[in-house]
């Protein structure tokens, strides 16, 4: 089994603020792994590395890969942005105060 690893700002220990989520998304390929770690403020440089792997001919990993990957990334950001990080009472919930 291959698994191919690359640190980001995140993982190498270059960011400073490890306060907030991080996010994993894998790929299985046959006996190969690519496992991609990555937090809100390093999506971008997640995204420029799915193109360096892709470019990679040494490696399994396409261009296909790296765009269902680029979408899963970019889904699990609207998802994100969606829900509410606190969960606030509304003027509607008074009733509920007494």
């Amino acid at each position: 089994m291959r698994i191919h690893f690359e640190p980001t700002p995140l993982a190498a220990g270059r960011c400073k603020d490890v306060s907030g989520e991080i996010n994993v998304l894998a790929l299985v390929k046959g006996e190969e792994r690519y496992i991609f770690l990555f937090d809100d403020s390093n999506r971008a440089e997640t995204l420029r590395m799915f193109g360096r792997y892709a470019s990679n001919p040494d490696l399994s990993f396409t261009w296909y890969d790296a765009a269902v990957l680029s979408q899963k990334l970019r889904q699990a950001t609207k998802k994100e942005s969606r829900q509410q990080r606190f969960q606030l009472p509304q003027p509607s919930d008074i009733e509920d105060w007494f």
